[in-house]
């Protein structure tokens, strides 16, 4: 690369001083220029291609370094034992799907399999034709006291909540979800015209600012969420307890950030800070959680109603799964967020050092509701880092019925992880409300590409399930799936964790791992007995 280079200068600068000695710089300088806006011109009124869109020329240099990309970094790969050559074989494996071009790899492996953590599929001798088996699995959610169920796919788009994301993300994500037939969650930020207008399902979710259906001092109001719950695009309701980035941790948007649109789809004040509290005002018990599951059913006109959370003190969830026993009140779907999830705006150490992983909390879920006998009556949506069909296995192996995607979906708009989500300067224009960074995504085009990442994945999904002989989601267990966890040692999820028997937690003696936390929990109360 070296002598090549130094060569192209030589010839660059002979040239350059050969040309002025026949020609007037003024003229020639013309033969570099015009080109160069031509290029120019072409970039912006292309639809393709984000970053060339909104930085044109410019931009072309960031697609010719990922070209070089996977050629260089796979030299380092046998060496490399931190994840990070897996995360970069993901991001591409979501632009391939997402373009719906080739994202096969050649020779072999590309991970180090003896490294800790490694995990595989274990396949069947006698596998079956992914053709003949359902192409687009669906989950019924929906319990004994829901009057809507709603047939929801295996992968949906995850919280993200217009004001994090500008108006064309939003718009751009929903319309992909009307395409693909799946789901789109509104985050906290409350549900704004972009979630409505294409059509695709919505999950309205109700955070603690109650934001969309709040009174003037951000309590929750119920006439105004009625009215907006039976809006035939609102599938589903989810209210939000905790996110897996910063679980426990309030939010703040600045009262320069909250623009004439924002305070009307929230119902908030201009010029005043607007808080995103860490705790519900609407209830403070596991029983009043229960009860407000049930008023947003019932105003909903029984839709299915759960409740998000990333784990944290597992007295506290099986406070609330005592309570469901006691009270016969049940949420239709719980959604476990693992706190790897992501946001544009947490405090490191939160999103680094609090909340449950999630493998760990998707089978603690699982267990808990299934030693309550409460498991058939529930559905578990898994989230945090869902990006391939093997992710996609390996959570409903654990327990899960569904997963939910944020990252991924916004990777397939075009996001390049510049990490600038909480700067307003998103380079994409996904994260921004920049209305001149927004212009680089054209819906018409993203849209399609967020329906392939989502089909392509499934599909993905399918063909692992086929490999492994199973037939149906419903017949994944843990111990399909192997990880290992030193260089000579493997275990299954199964071994990893072990099932618990279904209604061992409804009275004593309950098993070894549970007998702290089950007497350290009491349905009326999150507070611990044992402080």
């Amino acid at each position: 690369m070296r002598s090549i280079f130094i060569k192209f200068s030589i010839v660059a600068i002979l040239s350059a001083s050969l040309i002025s000695y026949f020609w007037n710089p003024f003229v020639w300088s013309f033969i570099v220029l015009i080109p160069l806006i031509l290029v120019g011109i072409n970039d912006m009124i292309q639809t393709k291609q984000t970053i060339r869109r909104n930085f044109p020329v410019l931009g072309r240099m960031r697609y010719w370094m990922e070209n070089l990309r996977p050629k260089i970094y796979q030299y380092f790969i046998e060496s490399d034992t931190d994840g990070t050559p897996f995360d970069r074989q993901n991001r591409n494996v979501i632009y391939q799907r997402a373009k719906k071009v080739n994202d096969t790899t050649p020779f072999g492996t590309q991970l180090n399999t003896y490294a800790m953590g490694y995990e595989w599929l274990n396949h069947s001798i006698v596998p079956l034709d992914a053709h003949k088996m359902e192409q687009h699995p669906r989950v019924l959610i929906g319990g004994q006291d829901c009057k809507q169920p709603y047939s929801a796919s295996i992968l949906n788009i995850s919280a993200m909540s217009f004001g994090s994301l500008s108006q064309n993300a939003i718009l751009s994500l929903n319309s992909g979800a009307k395409i693909g037939n799946f789901a789109h969650n509104t985050g906290e930020g409350g549900l704004s015209p972009y979630h409505l207008e294409p059509g695709g399902d919505i999950i309205w979710q109700i955070g603690t600012g109650y934001f969309g259906c709040r009174n003037a001092d951000g309590t929750f109001n119920a006439d105004l969420f009625a009215e907006r719950a039976v809006l035939p695009n609102v599938k589903m309701i989810e209210i939000k307890l905790s996110q897996g980035a910063k679980p426990g941790h309030g939010g703040i948007l600045p009262a320069k950030k909250v623009t004439p649109e924002i305070s009307k789809i929230r119902l908030v004040e201009m010029g005043k800070d607007v808080l995103s509290p860490p705790f519900h005002t609407a209830f403070n018990t596991p029983e009043g959680l229960l009860n407000f599951v049930k008023l947003l059913r019932e105003r909903s006109g029984g839709k299915p109603v759960g409740f998000k959370l990333c784990i944290g003190r597992k007295s506290q969830f099986l406070a609330i799964c005592k309570s469901m026993v006691k009270t016969g009140i049940m949420p239709d779907f719980i959604t476990i967020d693992g706190g790897e999830g992501g946001t544009g705006a947490a405090p490191l150490e939160f999103s680094n050092s609090v909340g449950m992983p999630l493998r760990d909390a998707i089978a603690f879920a699982y267990d808990a509701l299934n030693g309550f006998s409460l498991k058939r009556h529930i559905k578990i949506i898994a989230s945090g880092k869902v990006v391939t069909g093997f992710d996609l296995i390996k959570n409903i192996s654990l327990g899960a019925d569904l997963c939910n995607s944020a990252r991924a979906m916004m990777m397939s708009l075009g996001c390049i992880q510049a990490l600038e989500c909480n700067t307003n300067r998103c380079p994409t224009g996904i994260a921004t409300q920049d209305k001149n960074l927004q212009k680089g995504i054209v819906v018409e085009d993203k849209k399609i590409r967020v329906a392939n990442y989502h089909n392509e994945t499934i599909k993905s999904a399918v063909e692992l399930m086929a490999a492994a002989g199973i037939d149906d989601i419903k017949k994944l267990h843990r111990a399909l799936i192997y990880r290992r966890v030193s260089h000579g040692q493997i275990q299954t999820y199964g071994e990893a964790f072990p099932y618990i028997l279904k209604g061992c937690l409804l009275e004593a003696p309950y098993p070894e791992q549970y007998v702290f936390d089950m007497i350290n929990c009491n349905e009326d109360t999150f507070e611990p007995l044992i402080k």
